[in-house]
């Protein structure tokens, strides 16, 4: 085969570090794009935290890489929805904050070292009227108590096993039960079991595991190394004050009617103890106050709260949505670096800033590309579901990523990018921007209707319906189907289950 040169013309998408890094910051959550921030601080001396407004820029050099640029596009902090769906951009302005003087604080209040007999401290001490300066950083003086961990519910356990009285064998016993026992406080081993594995080293009878279980088991919280939901409840039962009301008739439908219990048979449970509904549902009361999982109280876990990337406020009937200002600092060049470079110098060091440059001058231009999609994808989220703002998760409509592609003309894949892991913080609440996607149920009338809709429906219907009769799922189908919204009845359980809604029969309560 003969070889020859050839020319060919054609296209293709190349994936140049500037857009790969445009892609990662963009599908990053707020608290990942803050430690992202902070790693490109520690990392490029060309990147610089602005501290001021940036409105003093006598100190800058003319060259426009040198000039301090901000995180935040100036065009794109704000979004104004009118009531006829237009869009205006508005640049908030930049308040400034003032810094205490310390020093000054500190120098008013010195003491002469020589003082009289008879001074008085009202005429030697500053006036008690200035307020003091605000602690830096929001330190508030618990800071030993948030960086402490919370203990764990085995070591709880074994704290009060310290302070009981045992001897060696039962105290050996005592932390073969704990350790056995789970996060619930449940144990997951039987009594038979955990006296042949002690029995190979320990010779000690059946009847002392049980004994130790029972030490145990009066350990705080109540109902801890129960070895079923019964045994847990009765402990907590047991431990109430013997003049309790029903405490009696409590014990008595845990002990005997337990599985009717579950299962809402509450005719059954009348029928056999002979109680009254009334005094029934005294009983019941009782028993809803105890805990079938002690060990979840007894730590509780901790609570991650949620950063919200955008604010949609409604401002003179208007819809505004704008960037939340603290979820990243406003970055700029550093000046003193950048006044450095020579163009024609090509030494180690003027090299390694020129890069360093180039550098935080695409980290920058892709944080300004990442804040103006999600304001461009946010505003067209709160266009397309004003409804939802106005009048709650009844009148959401149907949306679709390539909905929001189209408006804002870029790739499904992008929007995908934008909507994922990001808040949205509304007067209805924190959602997350993939909450407002959802697909579509067709009505008898031809219109649509969301499925987040739909389940507001299901959630409304439940939480109306009558405790003795709740509504089955045909019943919800029947009913929705009133309403002109044809959805079957496996869809209904579907949803149903996606609310964490039980069943009709699990429903069923007492009036």
């Amino acid at each position: 085969m003969k070889q020859s040169l050839q020319l060919k013309m054609g296209q293709q998408l190349t994936m140049t570090p500037q857009l790969q890094q445009a892609i990662r910051l963009l599908q990053l959550s707020t608290l990942d794009l803050q430690h992202e921030i902070q790693e490109a601080l520690d990392s490029n001396p060309l990147l610089d935290v602005s501290e001021d407004d940036g409105s003093d820029t006598s100190d800058t050099p003319a060259d426009s890489a040198e000039q301090p640029v901000d995180n935040e596009a100036p065009d794109a902090s704000q979004h104004t929805l009118e009531s006829d769906g237009t869009d205006t951009a508005e640049k908030g302005d930049l308040e400034e904050t003032t810094e205490w003087s310390v020093a000054e604080q500190t120098d008013a209040g010195t003491l002469p070292e020589d003082l009289p007999v008879d001074a008085q401290w009202d005429d030697l001490l500053p006036s008690a009227s200035a307020s003091a300066p605000p602690p830096d950083d929001g330190f508030d003086g618990d800071m030993a108590g948030r960086n402490t961990p919370s203990e764990s519910l085995r070591e709880k356990l074994l704290w009060q096993l310290g302070l009981t009285r045992l001897s060696d064998t039962d105290r050996l016993i005592a932390l073969a039960v704990i350790d056995d026992t789970d996060a619930n406080g449940r144990l997951l081993s039987s009594v038979e079991s955990i006296h042949e594995s002690l029995s190979q080293d320990l010779e000690i009878e059946e009847d002392e595991v049980v004994a130790v279980l029972h030490r145990l088991q009066q350990f705080e919280p109540a109902g801890m190394c129960a070895r079923d939901l019964q045994e847990c409840l009765l402990i907590q039962l047991d431990q109430l004050p013997a003049d309790t009301e029903w405490l009696k008739q409590a014990k008595l439908v845990i002990s005997r009617y337990l599985p009717q219990l579950g299962t809402s048979d509450f005719a059954q449970i009348l029928r056999r103890t002979r109680l009254k509904e009334h005094e029934l549902k005294a009983v019941m009361a009782l028993i809803q106050s105890l805990n079938p999982n002690p060990g979840l109280t007894a730590v509780p876990e901790a609570v991650e709260y949620v950063v919200p990337d955008v604010f949609v406020s409604k401002n003179g009937g208007r819809w505004v949505v704008e960037l939340n200002p603290d979820i990243a600092p406003k970055l700029r060049i550093n000046s003193n670096y950048a006044s450095l470079i020579r163009r024609a110098d090509n030494s180690p060091d003027n090299t390694y800033l020129r890069d360093n440059l180039q550098e935080a001058r695409w980290f920058l231009k892709s944080l300004n590309s990442r804040n103006e999609t999600l304001m461009k994808v946010s505003s067209k989220i709160v266009e397309h579901q004003r409804n939802f703002l106005e009048y709650g998760a009844e009148a959401m409509k149907p949306l679709v990523l390539h909905d929001i592609a189209e408006a804002v003309d870029m790739h499904e894949s992008t929007v995908s990018r934008a909507t994922t892991n990001k808040y949205m913080h509304t007067p209805r609440g924190i959602f997350e921007l993939k909450y407002f996607f959802s697909s579509h149920v067709a009505t008898t009338a031809g219109g649509e209707c969301s499925s987040t809709a739909i389940r507001a429906l299901i959630k409304k219907l439940v939480a109306a319906e009558n405790p003795k009769r709740p509504l089955s799922d045909n019943k919800i189908t029947l009913l929705l189907q009133e309403q002109g919204i044809e959805v079957a009845r496996r869809t209904i359980a579907k949803y149903r289950d996606t609310l964490f809604i039980p069943p009709s029969n699990e429903r069923k309560r007492l009036v």
